[in-house]
């Protein structure tokens, strides 16, 4: 069997079987993803990996609680969000990422990701940030996805920190502007785009 054929759908069905490759291949589609996502909030990558761990292990330990119809990226997006949402209230996080977090509380929810095809939209990131130009990507990319400070990045590529900020607010316009139609953009801001 190629399980990476199987849909979100069938594949959860097999793990309420105990299928370790169904298991295996949800765990290569979403854990990267997952990890990113928390990673922006907490910007602390040993308790991501914690967290994505603990995630992982109750999927496989709690299968059955899981629907088999429902949207599983949804669903991670969603005990994703709790799990750093109790990391909080245990005084465990950086204070300077609880606003982030009220703001993406406030969109997630179930209603929301009903709708999220997770790979669809890395996709659709992915197309819009190589769209950039050259130096505006080259420093939005070192911003988010590099996780760079706008002082790391102007001493890496010479020039000044305003620029630096400039850039990385004319690329975060572009691309709101790009990604408005799409359902999700807010979210897709709230998880990809912080702002500062």
């Amino acid at each position: 069997m190629n399980y990476t054929e199987f849909t979100d759908a069938v594949l959860i069905s097999l793990v309420k079987q105990r299928d370790r490759q169904a298991f295996a291949e949800i765990y290569d589609r979403y854990a990267m993803l997952i990890y990113y996502r928390i990673n922006l909030m907490i910007r602390d990558e040993d308790t991501t990996k914690d967290l994505v761990q603990d995630l992982f292990t109750s999927i496989w330990s709690k299968s059955d609680m899981i629907r088999e119809d429902a949207n599983l990226g949804g669903y991670l997006y969603i005990a994703s969000k709790n799990r750093v949402l109790k990391l909080i209230q245990k005084g465990k996080t950086k204070s300077d990422y609880l606003n982030e977090l009220g703001r993406y509380s406030l969109h997630i929810n179930y209603d929301t990701v009903e709708g999220i095809d997770e790979r669809e939209l890395m996709l659709l990131i992915t197309q819009e940030i190589a769209k950039l130009p050259p130096k505006m990507r080259e420093v939005f990319q070192l911003s988010r996805i590099e996780d760079l400070s706008h002082k790391e990045i102007a001493e890496k590529l010479g020039i000044s920190e305003g620029t630096v900020r400039k850039q990385v607010q004319y690329a975060l316009r572009i691309l709101k502007e790009k990604l408005a139609h799409h359902s999700a953009y807010s979210l897709l801001f709230v998880l990809l785009f912080r702002s500062y």
